[in-house]
Formats: structure tokens, C-alpha cells, sequence
């Protein structure tokens, strides 16, 4: 196992890549720039090149996304105005939504382009996010709380407002199916970029299912959809979540401890870069600022 230490770069912390030592698997892969938290007050905040800044301070509502270029901010207010903030200007795409129910989130697309959102009668519309043409429908899908959207742009998926069921949107046939084997579910993260496995989070029982407000750390398993095959991330430490990137990489992130003994430093977490075959190929410490909050995207 060779073990390269590099500094000033990632996350505005120290990177420890580590790679075998077959010539195949030693390939060079892209480092993180970044990542957007939502913290105390909804506050969604990005940090990158060492440094914090504010995203949108969206206050009471729950119902939020980052985009993945970690530009913009899309949430559905009380009223239930689905709002969108880059560039330092807010504006409204749509109005007569259902405001006030946590797990009923946007999405973005890969390209931060546009936004998905669901609307009345289990309908998913998507909408562009310059507001340059009017919304339109993708398909109708039980699943829509916690939407997450393949890089692929093909499927979307999300659980339904039972918490009893997972359901993929196929958007180039409008057509929603049920994955197999779950009972209980509160939470999807994110999908493969085929969107033929999620990042979802399991209850330990239907009384844990919780009111559908986005986590601030879960126990991340991988679910094959199509087989109901569970995994869970092979990365030593206590998990906080998982989240794909649109390359394939999974990024587990687990839970820091203080510094060394008498130096005070404060804890921080760490992201946990896996490929293609699920081996570790990078270590990456977030700021301790960011511990307690919940992560929205991670920054490729």
C-alpha cells in the first residue's frame, strides 16, 4: 500500500491519498474542491478553497437543495413557492405547491441547469433554473420525498410520504417503479449515475421513521434497486452518509475525533473517497466548523 501526503489542497485541509500498487488502480482521480452544508437556521453554506460563504439563508422551511456546482440554492417556502438563489438574486419558479412538509425536497440536475420538484397528484415537474421556459412534467411517482437525480438525468427516485416504499422515476418514459425489499425508509441521498443503485438510510423501526426533515448524519447503505440488494460502505469508523459523485465514486463520511493529545484541536469529520470497485483511494478532513451539520453535496 503506497501512501502519498499532500497539503493545500481538497477541502482546504490535509489530503492523504492512498492507492495499491498495481499500475492499474495507481491512476490519478480528480480531488474534491468543496462541499455545501445546511447548518443551524436552514443556513446553506459552501466551503471551498479554505474558505466559507453563504449560499441562502432560508429560515423556517426545510425543504432544500444545493446545486452540485455548489452555486445555487432551490428550497419550497411555507406558501409553497418553489425559489431559487444564485448570482445573489432570488427568484420564484413556481407557486401552489405543497409548503411546510419537510421531505417533500427539490433536486437538481447534474449540470445545475435545473430543478425538479414534486407537485399535485404525485406529479415530478422539472423546471429551469433561469426561469427561460415554463416547467414541465417528467412522470408521476409515489416516490417523491427526498428526491435525488442520476447524473444520466434519467431517473429520479424517492420515497413515499409512508416512508413504507422507494419508487424510480424513469423521466424519458414518465413511468415510476417500486425498488424491492423495503419496508421502511427515511431517507434517499443520492443515485448512481445509472440510477441503478441509491444511497438511501433505513429505520430501525416504523416508529423511528421520523417527520421527514432532512438528517444531519445517517447510517448510509447502497440498495440495488432492481434486486433489493443491500450494502453497506466498506470505510472503518462511524458512518455520517454517503453520497455519489457523477463520475461513480462513492464519498462515505465518517466521524472525527479530537486532535492529538493536549494540542485542543477541535473534531472534525472526514470524507472517505472510494472507486469504482469500492477500495479507498482518498482521505479527506472537512473543517470542524462543519461537523454538526448536514451535507449537501460534495464538490468534484
Amino acid at each position: 500500500m503506497k501512501t502519498h501526503v499532500v497539503t493545500g489542497v481538497a477541502l482546504g485541509a490535509v489530503l492523504v491519498f492512498s492507492s495499491a500498487a498495481s499500475p492499474a488502480s495507481a491512476a490519478p482521480t480528480p480531488d474534491l474542491s468543496g462541499a455545501v452544508y445546511a447548518g443551524i437556521g436552514n443556513q446553506l453554506t459552501r466551503y471551498a478553497n479554505g474558505e466559507w460563504s453563504t449560499l441562502a439563508e432560508i429560515g423556517a422551511t426545510p425543504q432544500f437543495a444545493a446545486s452540485p456546482d455548489g452555486t445555487k440554492a432551490a428550497w419550497v417556502t411555507e406558501n409553497g413557492e418553489l425559489q431559487v438563489r444564485q448570482g445573489g438574486k432570488t427568484t420564484t419558479l413556481v407557486s401552489g405547491l405543497q409548503g411546510g412538509t419537510p421531505c417533500l425536497t427539490p433536486v437538481w440536475s447534474a449540470d445545475s441547469s435545473r430543478v425538479a420538484y414534486p407537485a399535485q397528484g404525485d406529479a415530478i415537474m422539472s423546471a429551469k433554473a433561469d426561469a427561460s421556459a415554463p416547467p414541465h412534467k417528467l412522470g408521476t411517482s409515489p416516490g417523491v420525498c427526498h428526491l435525488a437525480w442520476s447524473a444520466n438525468g434519467r431517473y429520479l427516485a424517492g420515497y413515499n410520504t409512508q416512508g413504507d416504499g422507494l419508487y424510480r422515476l424513469n423521466a424519458k418514459t414518465g413511468k415510476s417503479v417500486p425498488a424491492k425489499g423495503v419496508k421502511y425508509i427515511n431517507h434517499v441521498q443520492s443515485l448512481s449515475p445509472d440510477g441503478s443503485k441509491a444511497v438511501v438510510a433505513f429505520p430501525d423501526s416504523p416508529e423511528t421513521l421520523g417527520d421527514g426533515t432532512w438528517p444531519a448524519s445517517f447510517k448510509p447503505v447502497v440498495l440495488d434497486i432492481e434486486t433489493g440488494e443491500r450494502q453497506r460502505p466498506e470505510v472503518k469508523g462511524k458512518q455520517l452518509g454517503a453520497f455519489y459523485l457523477p463520475d461513480g465514486r462513492l464519498v462515505v463520511r465518517t466521524a472525527g475525533t479530537r486532535g492529538q493529545s493536549g494540542t485542543g484541536d477541535p473534531a472534525h469529520n472526514s470524507l472517505v473517497v472510494l472507486d469504482s470497485e469500492g477500495q479507498p483511494v482518498q482521505r479527506i478532513a472537512e473543517p470542524a466548523k462543519a461537523r454538526n451539520r448536514a451535507l449537501l453535496q460534495v464538490l468534484p
